[in-house]
């Protein structure tokens, strides 16, 4: 007999596939709160699982909460939360505040969200216009993105920039990257298998070597390839 595929193994739970939660600090995610507040960082530490790193910040009403790190920011800096807000390094804004040019991160499409947006280290969305109240922002994408006027975003971009040029060097640097992810590293191609471990396994050569679109109420061990596929084939003209 054959192994079980991935996804079944997957399914099925066990050590191998948990989600290492216990490492993760926290949300990192803005507070639900109204108004305009004074804080300050209390530290900046890593987040298992992120590239950027995390500030901790703490507001003069007591809240503490996490968000992301941006360039320059520095432990007992002062920073400003809310509407009303200056536009300066690390102040967490509404983004209809903000005029058209603005560098900005961790947006959120709407208040109360957490943010959404340009959170990844490095990235950085930019103010590009304004209509009703919805903000036009563009992301790293380069898409234009319309997000509420009432939406909040930190001034500046976030720390850690560059962070996927250094080199991993070995197969083992990866394999632990995506286990802190909760990712299963590396995953072999069904093509690649012999013929008792999965149903594009065997042949002479590496090819499915039969039609691969199978139906979305196919069983575990069949459901690979292309499930429940709208289309087949080249596209007209191409």
């Amino acid at each position: 007999m054959g192994k079980n595929l991935l996804q079944q193994r997957a399914g099925k739970g066990s050590p191998t596939f948990r989600s290492p939660g216990w490492l993760r600090i926290g949300k990192v995610r803005y507070p639900n709160i109204f108004g305009h507040l004074i804080g300050k960082v209390i530290d900046i530490v890593h987040n298992p699982g992120m590239n950027a790193p995390v500030a901790i910040i703490k507001l003069e009403n007591g809240t503490k909460f996490l968000t992301q790190a941006i360039q320059g920011l520095v432990v007992n800096q002062k920073i400003e939360f809310g509407k009303g807000s200056p536009i300066a390094n690390g102040n967490i804004i509404e983004i209809g505040d903000a005029p058209e040019g603005t560098i900005v991160c961790n947006v959120e499409e709407n208040f109360g969200d957490g943010g959404k947006y340009a959170r990844s280290a490095g990235s950085y969305a930019v103010v590009v216009g304004k209509s009703g109240d919805k903000v036009l922002i563009k992301l790293p994408s380069d898409k234009i993105k319309a997000v509420s006027n009432k939406a909040r975003a930190t001034v500046g971009v976030v720390a850690g920039g560059g962070v996927i040029e250094k080199p991993l060097l070995k197969a083992g640097a990866n394999y632990w990257k995506y286990k802190v992810k909760a990712k299963k590293w590396p995953i072999v191609r069904g093509v690649a298998m012999n013929v008792v471990d999965h149903p594009h396994g065997g042949g002479l050569h590496q090819s499915v070597s039969r039609p691969s679109t199978v139906s979305r109420n196919a069983p575990p061990g069949r459901k690979v390839g292309h499930i429940a596929a709208r289309r087949t084939g080249r596209k007209e003209g191409k």
